[in-house]
C-alpha cells in the first residue's frame, strides 16, 4: 500500500496561515541560520521586489512536512531554517504598523482563533523546546525593544544568538529599505502574495524522510547545464557534435556535475559583474549571448562560447579549486594562497580569481600578488560581516579593473582603505572567541599560518579553540589571584591573545586546570608537542596574567598587520 504524497506551491499568506501548524520536532538541529543566511534572503526578496515584474512570482524553495491531509499539524522534517528567519522577517515588518494594518499582518505570526471553527489563538511556529519560549516572547510577540537590549553572545542557546542577530539585522534592513509605514506595507504585501513555497507532505515521517533524502541528493536531477548543453550543442552542425560534445563531457567529468554546474554561476558573474536575480539557466542566454534572441543562439556564437570562454574558464576553476597552480617557478606560493582562498565560507571571490588566472596564468609573480590581495578583501569582508550583495559589489569592481588594468596594475577595488584597514584591525581586536565558528577559525587558523612562516599544513578534521584563562574562575584558584578584577577577566577573556588552536577534543575538565597543567595535560600533544605555532608561543610561558595577555594581544594584532599589510 502505497504511502499519499502530496506537493504544491502555495504563496506566504496560504503558508502562514489556520492550513498549517508548524511544529519543529526535538530531534531536528537547533535553529542555525545566521547574519549571512538572513541577509542574503532579505537582500533576495528586496532584489525581486525593486525589479517591478508583477508578472513574475519568487520561489523560495520547498518545504518537508509530517502532516495528515486537511489537518493543519505539521510536523517540519525540513525547511524550519526558512520558516523561523520568515517568521522573523513577518514578525519585523508588523513590529513597524499601527492600526489594522498590524493586525492583518500579525494574523501570519498568530493563529487569532475562531471560537465557531475550533481553533485557538496560538503561534504559526513552534521552534525547539528549549528556544521555544523566547521565540514566543520576543518575535512572535513582537517584544523587539526587549529582544535587542539582550546581548547576543551571552545567551545560553546558540539558536536565541541567532534570533537575536538575525532580528538585528532583518529591522535595520527594513529601517533603511523602506522611508514610510506605506512603503513597509508595500513590501509585505509583495511577500505574502508574490512568494512561493513548495510543501511536500506525507501522513508518515519514514515516507518524510524518503523524500528528503531524495530531494536533497546530488547528480541524480536535471541540472540547469543540461538544459543549457541542449541548447548551444544544438545550435552546432551535426558533423561537429562529437567534437563538442566530447570537449564538454570531458570538462564536466573533470569538475564533477555540480562544480561543472557552479563553474556556469561564475562565469555568469565574470560576464555580468552583478548578482544572480534570477535562475541560472533563466538568465544564462541573455548575459552569455547578448544578440540573440532568448536561446536563438547561432553555431558561430555557441562554437566561440566553448573554445574561447568555457575551456578556458574551465581550466583556471579545476586550478584554482585544487590548488593546482603549475609553473616554472614560484607555483608553491600561488598554491598556498589558494588553500587559504579555498578556506573562505564563500564561493564569491571565485569567479575574480578565475578571471585574473584566465588573463595572467603565465605570471606567477603578479598571479601570487593579486591572489594575496584577494584572499586579504576576503578576509576583511569576512571578518568585517559583509553580506553577500556588498561583497558582490565589490567584487564586481575587482572584475572590471582586471579588464582595464594591465600589466602588474591591480587596479584600486582589490585595496584596502585606510578606513577599511582601521575596521579591519579593529574587528581583529574585538571577542574573536564570539564570533561565529567558520569566521573565527578562519582567523586563528591564518594567524597560526602567519607566526608559522607559511610552514604548517592543517588538517581539521579535530580542531577546537580553547581558552587559556578560562571563562569561568574558581574561587581560591591561582586564576582568581592572577585575575582578581572580573571585569578585566571579562574584557580579555575572548580576545586572541588568550585563545589556542588545538587538535583535540574539548574537554569540560580542563578549564578548572591551573595554568602549568593546562600546559603538561592539555595543550601540549601525546607527543610533548603542539601542531599550531600559536600553542608552542604559549607553552614557554611561566604565568598567564593579564600583563602577559596584553602584551599577547598586541603581538599577535602585530603579526595581522605585517603579514596583510594592514599598517
Amino acid at each position: 500500500m502505497s504511502t499519499k504524497i502530496k506537493g504544491a506551491e502555495y504563496p506566504l499568506s496560504k503558508i502562514f496561515s489556520s492550513d498549517f501548524d508548524y511544529e519543529i520536532p526535538s530531534y531536528q538541529r537547533p535553529y542555525a541560520w545566521t547574519e549571512d543566511e538572513a541577509g542574503e534572503l532579505f537582500d533576495d526578496l528586496y532584489d525581486f521586489y525593486i525589479a517591478e515584474d508583477e508578472e513574475e512570482q519568487y520561489f523560495l524553495g520547498s518545504i518537508v512536512l509530517v502532516k495528515e491531509e486537511d489537518k493543519p499539524l505539521s510536523e517540519v522534517i525540513d525547511g524550519q531554517q526558512r520558516l523561523t528567519t520568515l517568521t522573523i522577517l513577518l514578525a519585523a515588518i508588523t513590529s513597524k504598523l499601527t492600526g489594522e494594518s498590524k493586525n492583518d499582518f500579525k494574523n501570519y505570526i498568530i493563529e487569532p482563533g475562531r471560537i465557531s471553527q475550533g481553533l485557538a489563538s496560538k503561534p504559526r511556529v513552534h521552534i525547539r523546546k528549549r528556544d521555544n519560549d523566547f521565540f514566543k516572547k520576543y518575535i512572535q510577540g513582537l517584544d523587539f525593544n526587549g529582544l535587542f537590549a539582550l546581548d547576543a553572545d551571552i545567551q545560553d542557546t546558540e539558536a536565541k544568538m541567532n534570533i537575536i542577530k538575525n532580528a538585528k539585522l532583518l529591522m535595520g534592513r527594513i529601517n533603511d529599505k523602506f522611508a514610510t509605514e506605506d512603503d513597509i506595507i508595500s513590501f509585505g504585501v509583495y511577500l505574502v502574495q508574490r512568494c512561493f513555497l513548495v510543501a511536500v507532505s506525507t501522513p508518515t515521517r519514514q515516507a518524510a524522510f524518503r523524500i528528503f533524502s531524495v530531494m536533497n541528493s546530488r547528480g541524480m536531477s536535471l541540472l540547469a547545464t543540461d538544459i543549457i548543453k541542449a541548447d548551444i550543442i544544438g545550435s552546432i552542425r551535426e558533423s561537429w557534435h562529437d567534437k563538442y560534445n566530447n570537449k564538454w563531457e570531458e570538462m564536466e567529468v573533470e569538475l564533477g556535475r555540480s562544480g561543472f554546474n557552479d563553474l556556469f554561476g561564475h562565469i555568469r558573474m565574470v560576464i555580468a559583474k552583478t548578482k544572480a536575480k534570477k535562475a541560472l539557466q533563466d538568465e544564462f542566454y541573455s548575459i552569455v549571448f547578448p544578440n540573440t534572441n532568448g536561446k536563438d543562439i547561432s553555431e558561430n556564437d555557441a562554437v566561440n562560447f566553448i573554445d574561447n570562454t568555457l575551456e578556458p574558464y574551465s581550466e583556471a576553476y579545476r586550478v584554482i579549486k585544487n590548488c593546482d597552480y603549475v609553473s616554472s617557478s614560484g607555483s608553491d606560493r600561488v598554491n598556498d594562497i589558494l588553500h587559504w582562498l579555498n578556506r573562505i565560507d564563500n564561493s564569491d571571490w571565485v569567479p575574480v580569481a578565475m578571471h585574473y588566472y584566465v588573463k595572467h596564468h603565465d605570471d606567477s609573480v603578479i598571479m601570487d600578488k593579486f591572489l594575496r590581495r584577494l584572499e586579504r578583501i576576503a578576509a576583511y569582508m569576512r571578518a568585517t560581516s559583509y553580506d553577500v550583495t556588498h561583497r558582490i559589489e565589490r567584487y564586481a569592481k575587482i572584475l572590471a579593473d582586471i579588464d582595464t588594468c594591465a600589466g602588474a596594475d591591480l587596479g584600486t577595488a582589490i585595496e584596502l582603505t585606510d578606513e577599511e584597514k582601521s575596521k579591519f584591525i579593529s574587528e581583529l581586536n574585538s571577542n574573536m572567541y564570539t564570533m561565529t565558528a567558520k569566521k573565527r577559525n578562519y582567523l586563528i587558523l591564518r594567524l597560526d599560518s602567519f607566526v608559522s612562516n607559511h610552514a604548517a599544513t592543517y588538517d581539521t578534521k579535530i580542531f577546537t579553540i580553547e581558552h587559556v584563562l578560562p571563562q569561568t574562575v574558581s574561587e581560591g584558584s591561582k586564576w582568581e589571584m592572577w585575575w582578581p578584577n572580573e571585569d578585566e577577566r571579562k574584557e580579555w577573556v575572548h580576545k586572541i591573545g588568550n585563545l589556542l588552536p588545538l587538535a583535540k577534543r574539548t574537554n569540560s575538565e580542563a578549564q578548572n586546570y591551573d595554568f602549568d597543567k593546562k600546559k603538561d595535560k592539555y595543550f601540549r600533544g601525546k607527543s610533548g608537542v603542539t601542531a599550531y605555532a600559536l600553542t608552542t608561543q604559549v607553552l614557554s610561558e611561566s604565568e598567564w596574567k593579564p600583563e602577559t595577555v596584553k602584551r599577547r594581544q598586541s603581538e599577535l594584532i602585530d603579526v595581522y598587520k605585517k603579514n596583510w599589510d594592514l599598517k
